[in-house]
Protein backbone atom coordinates (compact mmCIF):
# COMPACT_ATOMS: atom_id res chain seq x y z
CA UNK A 1 0.00 0.00 0.00
CA UNK A 2 2.83 2.16 0.90
CA UNK A 3 4.28 1.72 -2.32
CA UNK A 4 1.03 2.75 -4.33
CA UNK A 5 0.77 6.09 -2.32
CA UNK A 6 4.26 6.67 -2.66
CA UNK A 7 4.20 6.72 -7.01
CA UNK A 8 0.99 8.38 -6.94
CA UNK A 9 2.80 11.66 -4.94
CA UNK A 10 5.61 11.17 -6.99
CA UNK A 11 3.52 11.11 -10.33
CA UNK A 12 0.94 14.07 -9.10
CA UNK A 13 4.25 16.11 -8.97
CA UNK A 14 5.69 15.32 -11.91
CA UNK A 15 1.92 16.99 -13.26
CA UNK A 16 2.27 19.77 -11.01
CA UNK A 17 5.49 21.03 -13.45
CA UNK A 18 3.39 20.86 -16.20
CA UNK A 19 1.72 23.95 -17.60
CA UNK A 20 0.93 25.45 -20.79
CA UNK A 21 2.51 29.12 -21.22
CA UNK A 22 1.47 31.75 -23.85
CA UNK A 23 3.71 32.27 -26.29
CA UNK A 24 3.91 36.00 -28.20
CA UNK A 25 2.49 34.78 -31.15
CA UNK A 26 -0.54 33.41 -29.79
CA UNK A 27 -0.09 30.07 -29.90
CA UNK A 28 0.50 27.37 -27.09
CA UNK A 29 3.30 25.50 -25.75
CA UNK A 30 3.92 21.88 -23.76
CA UNK A 31 6.38 22.37 -21.03
CA UNK A 32 7.51 20.23 -18.50
CA UNK A 33 10.36 22.42 -16.68
CA UNK A 34 8.89 25.19 -14.40
CA UNK A 35 11.45 27.24 -14.83
CA UNK A 36 11.65 27.50 -18.20
CA UNK A 37 9.01 29.60 -20.76
CA UNK A 38 9.26 28.03 -23.93
CA UNK A 39 9.62 30.26 -27.18
CA UNK A 40 7.74 29.56 -30.59
CA UNK A 41 9.45 27.49 -33.12
CA UNK A 42 11.50 29.49 -35.66
CA UNK A 43 9.74 28.70 -38.71
CA UNK A 44 11.66 29.76 -42.18
CA UNK A 45 10.35 31.34 -45.11
CA UNK A 46 10.95 29.18 -47.87
CA UNK A 47 13.90 30.17 -50.23
CA UNK A 48 12.55 31.74 -53.30
CA UNK A 49 13.80 31.14 -56.41
CA UNK A 50 13.81 34.07 -59.22
CA UNK A 51 13.50 31.83 -62.25
CA UNK A 52 14.35 33.86 -65.52
CA UNK A 53 11.48 34.20 -67.55
CA UNK A 54 11.52 32.04 -71.52
CA UNK A 55 13.23 33.70 -73.94
CA UNK A 56 10.24 36.00 -76.11
CA UNK A 57 9.51 34.02 -79.13
CA UNK A 58 10.12 36.77 -82.31
CA UNK A 59 8.48 35.87 -85.48
CA UNK A 60 9.46 37.27 -89.12
CA UNK A 61 6.64 36.75 -91.49
CA UNK A 62 7.44 37.43 -94.77
CA UNK A 63 4.54 38.12 -96.49
CA UNK A 64 2.49 39.51 -93.77
CA UNK A 65 0.29 42.06 -95.87
CA UNK A 66 -0.96 39.20 -97.89
CA UNK A 67 -4.11 36.90 -97.67
CA UNK A 68 -2.33 34.17 -95.63
CA UNK A 69 0.19 36.53 -93.96
CA UNK A 70 -2.22 38.73 -92.68
CA UNK A 71 -3.83 35.68 -90.62
CA UNK A 72 -0.81 34.52 -89.38
CA UNK A 73 -0.03 38.20 -88.28
CA UNK A 74 -3.03 38.12 -86.17
CA UNK A 75 -2.63 34.41 -85.34
CA UNK A 76 0.82 34.77 -83.98
CA UNK A 77 -0.58 38.04 -82.14
CA UNK A 78 -3.53 36.42 -80.02
CA UNK A 79 -0.61 33.74 -78.40
CA UNK A 80 1.18 36.36 -77.81
CA UNK A 81 4.45 36.64 -79.68
CA UNK A 82 6.24 39.88 -80.97
CA UNK A 83 5.24 39.90 -84.64
CA UNK A 84 6.96 41.62 -87.21
CA UNK A 85 6.79 41.36 -91.30
CA UNK A 86 8.89 41.96 -94.36
CA UNK A 87 7.34 42.85 -97.55
CA UNK A 88 7.64 45.14 -100.77
CA UNK A 89 4.73 47.51 -99.81
CA UNK A 90 6.02 47.65 -96.08
CA UNK A 91 3.06 48.16 -93.68
CA UNK A 92 -0.55 46.54 -94.11
CA UNK A 93 -3.27 48.29 -95.38
CA UNK A 94 -6.02 47.02 -93.85
CA UNK A 95 -7.75 48.91 -91.05
CA UNK A 96 -7.98 46.53 -88.50
CA UNK A 97 -6.47 47.23 -84.84
CA UNK A 98 -3.63 44.07 -84.81
CA UNK A 99 -2.05 45.40 -87.80
CA UNK A 100 -0.79 48.53 -85.48
CA UNK A 101 0.89 45.87 -83.30
CA UNK A 102 3.19 44.60 -86.49
CA UNK A 103 6.68 45.93 -86.89
CA UNK A 104 5.81 46.23 -90.76
CA UNK A 105 9.36 46.06 -92.62
CA UNK A 106 9.73 47.13 -96.65
CA UNK A 107 11.83 45.18 -98.61
CA UNK A 108 12.50 42.65 -101.37
CA UNK A 109 13.33 39.01 -100.77
CA UNK A 110 15.76 39.20 -103.59
CA UNK A 111 17.99 41.90 -101.39
CA UNK A 112 20.04 39.86 -98.64
CA UNK A 113 20.89 42.87 -96.91
CA UNK A 114 17.26 44.28 -96.23
CA UNK A 115 16.38 40.52 -95.32
CA UNK A 116 19.68 40.48 -92.74
CA UNK A 117 18.40 43.44 -90.69
CA UNK A 118 14.94 42.49 -90.67
CA UNK A 119 15.74 39.09 -88.86
CA UNK A 120 17.70 40.52 -86.22
CA UNK A 121 16.53 38.73 -82.62
CA UNK A 122 14.12 36.83 -84.58
CA UNK A 123 13.76 33.13 -83.53
CA UNK A 124 11.54 31.51 -86.10
CA UNK A 125 10.20 32.34 -89.35
CA UNK A 126 7.26 31.78 -91.55
CA UNK A 127 7.49 32.47 -95.66
CA UNK A 128 4.17 33.42 -97.27
CA UNK A 129 5.91 34.74 -100.18
CA UNK A 130 4.74 33.48 -103.83
CA UNK A 131 2.84 35.05 -106.78
CA UNK A 132 2.04 34.06 -110.37
CA UNK A 133 3.14 35.13 -113.64
CA UNK A 134 5.39 33.86 -116.44
CA UNK A 135 7.36 30.70 -115.63
CA UNK A 136 10.26 32.97 -115.13
CA UNK A 137 8.55 35.02 -112.64
CA UNK A 138 6.94 32.19 -110.88
CA UNK A 139 10.49 30.23 -110.24
CA UNK A 140 11.83 33.56 -108.72
CA UNK A 141 9.36 34.51 -106.71
CA UNK A 142 8.39 31.30 -105.44
CA UNK A 143 11.69 29.88 -105.64
CA UNK A 144 14.95 32.54 -105.41
CA UNK A 145 12.98 34.99 -103.27
CA UNK A 146 12.30 31.85 -100.32
CA UNK A 147 15.65 30.34 -101.44
CA UNK A 148 17.18 33.69 -100.04
CA UNK A 149 15.13 33.90 -97.08
CA UNK A 150 15.74 30.58 -96.08
CA UNK A 151 20.02 30.82 -96.34
CA UNK A 152 19.33 34.16 -94.79
CA UNK A 153 17.95 33.12 -91.42
CA UNK A 154 20.36 29.76 -91.26
CA UNK A 155 23.36 31.96 -91.26
CA UNK A 156 21.29 34.30 -88.50
CA UNK A 157 20.46 30.97 -85.72
CA UNK A 158 17.05 30.96 -86.09
CA UNK A 159 15.24 28.00 -84.82
CA UNK A 160 12.78 27.14 -86.86
CA UNK A 161 11.33 28.27 -90.46
CA UNK A 162 8.14 27.34 -91.85
CA UNK A 163 7.27 27.39 -95.69
CA UNK A 164 3.40 27.85 -96.94
CA UNK A 165 3.88 25.83 -99.98
CA UNK A 166 1.40 24.49 -102.73
CA UNK A 167 -0.32 21.20 -102.89
CA UNK A 168 0.39 18.96 -106.01
CA UNK A 169 -2.28 19.23 -109.03
CA UNK A 170 -1.13 16.91 -111.39
CA UNK A 171 -1.63 17.98 -114.60
CA UNK A 172 -1.88 21.74 -113.30
CA UNK A 173 1.47 21.53 -112.27
CA UNK A 174 2.89 21.52 -116.12
CA UNK A 175 0.42 24.35 -116.60
CA UNK A 176 2.48 26.48 -113.65
CA UNK A 177 5.82 25.23 -113.98
CA UNK A 178 7.67 27.81 -113.20
CA UNK A 179 5.04 28.04 -109.78
CA UNK A 180 5.90 24.34 -109.17
CA UNK A 181 9.29 24.68 -109.82
CA UNK A 182 10.24 27.37 -107.83
CA UNK A 183 8.30 25.79 -104.66
CA UNK A 184 10.04 22.47 -104.61
CA UNK A 185 13.33 24.05 -104.94
CA UNK A 186 13.08 26.23 -101.91
CA UNK A 187 11.72 23.13 -100.20
CA UNK A 188 14.43 21.19 -100.91
CA UNK A 189 16.75 24.28 -99.65
CA UNK A 190 14.62 24.35 -96.68
CA UNK A 191 14.31 20.45 -95.77
CA UNK A 192 18.89 21.00 -96.30
CA UNK A 193 19.18 23.46 -94.28
CA UNK A 194 16.45 23.09 -91.56
CA UNK A 195 16.96 19.66 -91.23
CA UNK A 196 15.61 19.62 -87.53
CA UNK A 197 13.15 22.91 -87.58
CA UNK A 198 12.10 22.97 -91.07
CA UNK A 199 8.25 22.52 -91.88
CA UNK A 200 6.47 22.61 -94.95
CA UNK A 201 2.89 23.03 -95.39
CA UNK A 202 0.98 22.14 -98.60
CA UNK A 203 -2.18 23.43 -98.63
CA UNK A 204 -4.81 23.11 -101.40
CA UNK A 205 -7.24 25.87 -102.65
CA UNK A 206 -7.30 28.46 -99.40
CA UNK A 207 -10.25 30.32 -98.79
CA UNK A 208 -11.78 33.07 -96.35
CA UNK A 209 -12.81 36.53 -96.38
CA UNK A 210 -10.48 37.92 -98.69
CA UNK A 211 -9.77 41.76 -98.57
CA UNK A 212 -9.72 43.48 -101.52
CA UNK A 213 -8.82 47.05 -101.38
CA UNK A 214 -12.26 48.09 -99.11
CA UNK A 215 -14.10 45.08 -100.76
CA UNK A 216 -14.25 41.69 -98.72
CA UNK A 217 -14.70 38.54 -100.71
CA UNK A 218 -16.05 35.82 -98.64
CA UNK A 219 -14.30 32.97 -100.55
CA UNK A 220 -15.42 30.72 -97.61
CA UNK A 221 -19.38 30.41 -99.27
CA UNK A 222 -18.34 27.86 -101.84
CA UNK A 223 -14.52 26.68 -100.03
CA UNK A 224 -16.42 25.31 -96.78
CA UNK A 225 -18.98 23.13 -98.55
CA UNK A 226 -16.31 21.77 -100.58
CA UNK A 227 -13.73 20.96 -97.76
CA UNK A 228 -16.44 19.20 -96.17
CA UNK A 229 -17.35 17.46 -99.40
CA UNK A 230 -13.91 16.26 -100.41
CA UNK A 231 -13.05 15.42 -97.07
CA UNK A 232 -15.19 12.43 -97.43
CA UNK A 233 -13.85 11.55 -100.63
CA UNK A 234 -10.17 11.11 -99.63
CA UNK A 235 -9.85 7.99 -102.24
CA UNK A 236 -10.26 10.01 -104.99
CA UNK A 237 -7.15 11.55 -104.62
CA UNK A 238 -5.48 8.06 -105.16
CA UNK A 239 -6.99 8.45 -109.26
CA UNK A 240 -4.44 8.34 -111.10
CA UNK A 241 -3.56 12.04 -113.63
CA UNK A 242 -6.90 13.28 -111.41
CA UNK A 243 -6.55 12.37 -108.50
CA UNK A 244 -4.79 15.55 -107.25
CA UNK A 245 -7.61 17.74 -108.23
CA UNK A 246 -10.13 15.99 -105.47
CA UNK A 247 -7.47 17.97 -103.36
CA UNK A 248 -9.68 19.39 -100.30
CA UNK A 249 -9.49 23.07 -99.65
CA UNK A 250 -8.34 24.49 -96.21
CA UNK A 251 -9.75 27.34 -94.50
CA UNK A 252 -6.58 30.53 -94.07
CA UNK A 253 -7.36 30.22 -90.17
CA UNK A 254 -7.00 26.22 -90.39
CA UNK A 255 -3.09 26.99 -92.36
CA UNK A 256 -2.46 30.29 -90.35
CA UNK A 257 -3.15 28.37 -86.74
CA UNK A 258 -0.92 25.29 -87.96
CA UNK A 259 1.97 27.39 -89.57
CA UNK A 260 2.25 29.59 -85.70
CA UNK A 261 2.32 26.49 -83.76
CA UNK A 262 4.88 25.16 -86.10
CA UNK A 263 6.60 27.87 -85.64
CA UNK A 264 6.94 27.98 -81.88
CA UNK A 265 6.40 24.28 -80.95
CA UNK A 266 9.64 22.45 -80.14
CA UNK A 267 8.34 19.46 -80.44
CA UNK A 268 6.10 20.15 -83.40
CA UNK A 269 7.94 17.65 -86.40
CA UNK A 270 9.70 18.46 -89.26
CA UNK A 271 8.90 17.88 -92.70
CA UNK A 272 6.01 18.10 -94.87
CA UNK A 273 2.32 18.87 -94.02
CA UNK A 274 -0.53 18.11 -96.58
CA UNK A 275 -3.88 18.90 -96.24
CA UNK A 276 -5.22 16.20 -94.77
CA UNK A 277 -2.32 16.80 -91.94
CA UNK A 278 -2.93 20.73 -91.86
CA UNK A 279 -6.74 19.87 -91.02
CA UNK A 280 -5.74 17.33 -88.50
CA UNK A 281 -3.49 19.82 -86.58
CA UNK A 282 -5.44 22.73 -86.80
CA UNK A 283 -8.23 20.90 -84.49
CA UNK A 284 -6.00 19.90 -82.33
CA UNK A 285 -5.03 22.17 -79.02
CA UNK A 286 -1.97 24.29 -79.39
CA UNK A 287 0.63 23.71 -76.59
Amino acid sequence: MRTIVSRLIRYQSSLSQIRFVSASGGGRYLSTDSNKIDEPFNVEEAETVHVPPPPTEKLLVLGGNGFVGSHVCKEALDRGLSVSSLSRSGKSSLQESWASRVTWHQGNLLSSDLLKDALDGVTSVISCVGGFGSNSYMYKINGTANINAIRAASEKGVKRFVYISAADFGLANYLLRGYYEGKRAAETELLTRFAYGGIILRPGFIYGTRSVGSMKIPLGVFGSPMEMVLQQAKPLNQLPLVGPLFTPPVNVESVAKVAVRAATDPVFPPGIVDVHGIQRYSQQKSR
